[in-house]
């Protein structure tokens, strides 16, 4: 197996996501090549990864496996954008000391419909409160933030901390921190409990936000290209090649 399970492409390197896509080429000259595809489908959560190994070694014509990419590119995109912006408007909040109603209408307004309503959502944030308080409490579960989640539960636990923050103040979140999944998420949060001004905050979140889908962006295509490559039957070093035209240096 080359570990699809583990794959998160947008916050792995492109020296990972490479690695990943030439161990499938390796293993297509072994005894297991004619499973590797179907292997790495039963095993693989990523959904853009798992959308390649459905379309590009199916019997489809390139020119649909290429547009199909494209058009499953824009739409992840477009929700790991409004998901980490979720999160920059909590941590905005947070730093601020926002009224967590504030900061559920600014979270709101990036919905066309709200995932949940306002009632809803200050029941189920209320009682993931009294929820981290058990002695019991599964905490990795219950505060893990990132960009797979659905949106009404991520708008409940960002809500959460802005709520908790406003009830015990921001380094009341400090135990918190080896919980949050995202790295996005995580950076945002130490920086809002060491007092970094919010509007500075909200700019250099901004950046990463913007650097991490362009990032996310170029690693799907190399991807689709490597991913073609193989399905072509490119020798392994050309497939490496393909890779090495979207890193740095």
């Amino acid at each position: 197996m080359a570990e699809g399970k583990d794959l998160d492409i947008l916050e792995m390197p492109f020296e990972g996501l490479a690695a990943y896509w030439l161990s499938i080429r390796k293993i297509m000259d072994t005894r297991k090549g004619k499973t590797i595809v179907r292997d790495e489908l039963e095993g693989t959560t990523e959904i853009f990864i798992r959308h390649l190994l459905e379309t590009v070694f199916s019997k489809m014509d390139e020119g649909l496996v290429r547009k199909l990419a494209e058009v499953k590119k824009d739409t992840l995109l477009d929700d790991y954008r409004r998901k980490i912006d979720l999160m920059r408007l909590s941590l905005f909040a947070i730093a601020s000391g926002e009224n967590p109603r504030v900061t559920l209408v600014r979270m709101d307004s990036k919905f066309s419909h709200a995932p949940l309503s306002e009632k809803k959502a200050f029941e189920m944030a209320s009682g993931l409160v009294q929820a981290v308080k058990q002695q019991d409490a599964d905490l990795a579960t219950l505060l893990a933030v990132d960009h797979k989640i659905r949106f009404d539960q991520l708008v409940v636990k960002l809500l959460f901390f802005t709520i908790y923050a406003r009830r015990e103040g921001r380094t009341g979140l400090d135990r918190f921190l080896r919980y949050t999944k995202s790295r996005y998420f995580t950076e945002g949060l130490s920086l809002a409990i060491d007092n970094f001004e919010p509007d500075f905050l909200a700019y250099h979140l901004e950046g990463i936000r913007d650097q991490t889908i362009n990032e996310t962006s170029r690693k799907m295509d190399m991807s689709l290209e490597m991913a073609l490559g193989i399905r072509a039957k490119m020798p392994y070093d050309d497939v490496f090649r393909i890779a090495k035209a979207y890193m740095p240096g």
